[in-house]
């Protein structure tokens, strides 16, 4: 007796082992006691992962209160069948499942645990949402959707087949095709079938068929091989789609034709020889002829024999299937008036897609071109004066200088004979407005020199450290602000104009200690960056608006809302910014109104070259 009892048990444990369900046992209390290779295939748990652990760890959250209610079914002595619910595997991914459930007796008929077998449906699910879905779309297309054995049987027939030809689905399934076929146009499905066997599909083919009325059905055919699935051929499904009434078609053409009327821009169309086919009531208002006038003229009627190349090129363009969008060129009207236009010429094509002429949109530009001329001609002479403007300024400083050389050096050699003289603070006063007249100046020569591109570089390697230090102890007795620079360790080696890096530094120096009239310390620094050398400028003025940073290195540009107390001819930042910008550098600001200003600028480092 126990060996029966033993092979039986063996051949169940080899039914469990080889299965392709997975089949589970466990306790009332959810703890697994049996998980075949099927479970770890589907689950992912291996089975030393899943004994001794509890059922949960297959069981989504918002299923464990299902999960109790079959535990308490089954315990119950009651069995599930089929049931569809969803688990989770290791990985935390959902699947659907049809569970079947039943209770473990012992000898004595006492439920003591609970099987499980659970199958994987996750694919079949898809698969039946994919049919219902182009079930969904079959029905409730407007096209007749068909399908067919390769000898012709129908096999399918939706709702729209039935409406365009007006058999019902019972009267044509497991008939030949060929009711719907005339008979003179039989040998249209023996060579549909023939590549359909062929595995090549058949589109947008223009048939008639015969519906149940024996009335003719103009309909254009889309045919597809049916597949398997090892991929082979079985059938075919057919799309029709009635073309008989040409309503919307003739809807169409009325808009376009209304469209055309009605436009503002003459549209003409031609073959490809060049002979005008129509011609709308915008052409006749711009080129004076009516259209009586040049129908089954050549288009050259209207081009200037200068310009008759172009014709050749837009015909070649449209014979090669390209658009030509937006030419600007010159027509003549019937007056013999040369007009500006702009063309847009795109190919017409027939019903098989072949290009049989051209379509052309052209409209009057004769006033912008004129406005465009105006504008260039108000250009040229506002560049004119901007040079008499330019030759001004350099030739006045250059006047200037040499009187104010001649101011400056009395006014010194007088400020040495009156040294003690009561007088002598209106002299170092005057003095101080010539240095100020000779800065401004000196400002105005460079603004001319990189108006006129003359602005000549001497470019050297050179410590920017030693250039700093010589700048703030030459800037450092005219202010009270400490002027703190934070220098590196090493040399730091750039590559520029030293001269006019060193004007640079003059100026943002002098403009942080101009609007910082409370400031403590004005803080400079310079670093190593890849390639460059950057210098920063720290102040702790009165700020710049966001808005107006983009603006501050223009000619001539002072920032919006500033006390008049703040002098200035707005050019130090721009001679600054040409100066970098001819370095090849980048010059700019980080501002905050009432919390101050950085101000940096970057040249070549030694050895690089930009």
């Amino acid at each position: 007796m126990e060996t029966q009892e033993y092979e039986i048990a063996s051949r169940l444990s080899a039914i469990v082992d080889s299965s392709e369900d997975a089949i589970i046992s466990k306790k009332f209390d959810g703890t697994i006691i049996s998980w075949n290779d099927a479970a770890e295939k589907i689950f992912g748990f291996t089975a030393e992962e899943a004994i001794n652990n509890n059922i949960s760890i297959i069981v989504p959250d918002e299923f464990t209160e299902e999960e109790q209610k079959l535990i308490n079914k089954v315990k119950g002595g009651g069995r599930i069948k089929h049931y569809e619910t969803i688990r989770k595997t290791k990985e935390g991914s959902k699947i659907s499942i049809a569970l079947t459930i039943s209770p473990i007796r012992d000898r004595d008929g006492n439920v003591i645990a609970i099987s499980r077998i659970a199958r994987d449906i996750t694919e079949q699910k898809l698969t039946n949402e994919k049919q219902s879905i182009l079930s969904s779309i079959v029905n409730s297309s407007d096209d007749a959707i068909i399908s067919k054995t390769l000898d012709g049987t129908i096999t399918s027939w939706n709702f729209a087949a039935e409406k365009m030809f007006g058999y019902t689905e019972s009267e044509m399934l497991g008939k030949n095709i060929s009711i719907l076929i005339p008979p003179d146009r039989l040998l249209e499905e023996s060579r549909i079938l023939e590549n359909i066997r062929n595995g090549v599909k058949v589109d947008h083919f223009a048939t008639v068929r015969f519906a149940k009325n024996k009335k003719k059905v103009s309909i254009s055919l889309t045919v597809s091989p049916i597949k398997d699935k090892e991929g082979n051929i079985i059938g075919a499904s057919k799309i029709a789609r009635d073309i008989t009434d040409q309503k919307i078609s003739d809807e169409k053409q009325a808009t376009l034709a209304a469209i055309v009327s009605s436009s503002d821009d003459a549209i003409i169309s031609k073959t490809l020889f060049g002979i005008i086919t129509s011609w709308n009531d915008a052409a006749t208002k711009m080129f004076g002829y009516k259209e009586a006038e040049v129908i089954g003229k050549h288009i050259s009627i209207i081009i200037p024999p200068e310009r008759m190349d172009e014709e050749t090129m837009i015909i070649d363009n449209i014979r090669g299937g390209r658009k030509i969008a937006h030419f600007e060129t010159v027509r003549v009207a019937k007056d013999g008036k040369k007009l500006h236009i702009s063309l847009t010429v795109s190919p017409i094509r027939n019903k098989q897609g072949k290009i049989i002429g051209a379509s052309k949109i052209a409209r009057d530009i004769t006033a912008k071109i004129q406005a465009e001329e105006q504008r260039q001609l108000y250009t040229e002479k506002l560049q004119q004066l901007n040079k008499y403007k330019d030759d001004f300024m350099a030739m006045a400083s250059h006047e200037l200088k040499t009187p104010l050389t001649i101011i400056k050096a009395n006014l010194d050699i007088l400020l040495l004979k009156m040294q003690k003289d009561n007088n002598s603070p209106f002299v170092e006063k005057t003095l101080k407005q010539v240095e100020k007249l000779d800065h401004l100046i000196n400002d105005l020569l460079d603004v001319s020199k990189i108006q006129s591109g003359k602005l000549e570089l001497k470019l050297t390697d050179f410590d920017i450290n030693n250039l700093l230090n010589e700048m703030i102890r030459n800037i450092q007795p005219t202010t009270p602000i400490q002027i703190i620079f934070k220098e590196s360790g090493e040399k730091l080696m750039a590559y520029g104009d030293v001269d006019r890096i060193g004007l640079v530094v003059i100026n943002l120096l002098g403009n942080a200690i101009k609007y910082s009239p409370t400031s403590k310390e004005i803080k400079v620094e310079a670093v190593k960056s890849d390639d460059a050398i950057i210098v920063s400028v720290k102040d702790e003025g009165i700020g710049i608006p966001k808005e107006e940073l983009t603006n501050i290195f223009s000619r001539f540009y002072r920032v919006s809302g500033v006390n008049s107390t703040f002098t200035g001819s707005g050019i130090g930042l721009y001679i600054s910014s040409e100066i970098i910008r001819r370095h090849g550098g980048k010059i700019w600001a980080e501002s905050e109104p009432d919390k101050g200003s950085i101000f940096y600028f970057s040249i070549a480092a030694s050895g690089q070259s930009w």
